[in-house]
């Protein structure tokens, strides 16, 4: 079991891209399923008003402090957390061990072909990885029992889904009875980036904290959702203070 601090109500599991890794390979070896969710400020600032999301992130198997308002907010709180661990940088990672184990995967969401067109690129880089299948996210509700069955009928360790969030978590979450032995866990616009769609910022932003600006420069529509980083820091500082 990893070490777990609690941000805004919310659990943060204080873990590595490795030391997440190591605790997937556990959940895998003991079956069922199992959700993780990548926490970043957007979705705890949410959470607060919608106390679905909070028992979400609660019930999860695995949660990661996936930007850095979360690492920050952890500090405010006292707690000291190693660092990001990015929905796209854990996919990569398990992909990589996946090659290795022999895990089955699943890619969900995206555009039609670009679930596809991500799963090629690493199946390209991971020679060794095996691709269960893979499924755009423009289905209709009327579609949702054959991807579920789908799925289902694949029989893969690991589903990444990539609907945004918080639709994605929610999915999960509303299915977890449905998908059989796996370890789920939403993954944003990770397929738009490894199918060459998007851009992901760079390296150096990425290590200053500052992915969020360069997601920003490449992505400008998003201004409006940009606006949740100060309202959700003047939320962690007031809740540190006791003040509501």
């Amino acid at each position: 079991m990893t070490q777990r601090v609690y941000v805004l109500g919310a659990p943060v599991d204080v873990v590595t891209i490795a030391a997440a890794v190591a605790r997937v390979s556990e959940l895998i070896a003991r079956g069922g399923t199992h959700q993780v969710v990548t926490l970043n400020p957007e979705y705890l600032y949410r959470a607060q008003r919608e106390p679905d999301l909070l028992a979400i992130a609660r019930e999860a198997s695995l949660v990661t402090a996936d930007g850095v308002g979360v690492v920050w907010a952890a500090s405010v709180y006292g707690y000291s957390l190693p660092g990001r661990v990015t929905g796209i940088d854990l996919l990569v990672a398990l992909c990589d061990r996946a090659a290795a184990e022999g895990w089955r995967v699943f890619f969900l969401g995206g555009q039609p072909g670009v679930a596809a067109a991500a799963a090629s690129r690493l199946k390209a880089e991971y020679p060794g990885l095996m691709i269960a299948g893979e499924h755009h996210g423009y289905f209709t509700a009327d579609e949702e029992a054959m991807v579920l069955e789908k799925i289902k009928a694949a029989a893969p360790q690991l589903l990444f889904v990539g609907l945004g969030a918080p639709k994605q978590e929610r999915w999960i979450y509303k299915y977890r009875q449905e998908l059989g032995n796996v370890v789920a866990m939403g993954v944003g616009g990770s397929f738009d980036v490894l199918s060459g769609r998007a851009k992901r910022a760079p390296a150096w932003m990425q290590r200053w904290g500052l992915e969020w600006l360069g997601r920003l420069f490449y992505e400008p529509h998003r201004w409006r959702r940009m606006l949740v980083l100060p309202r959700f820091a003047l939320l962690v500082l007031r809740a540190a203070k006791g003040n509501p």
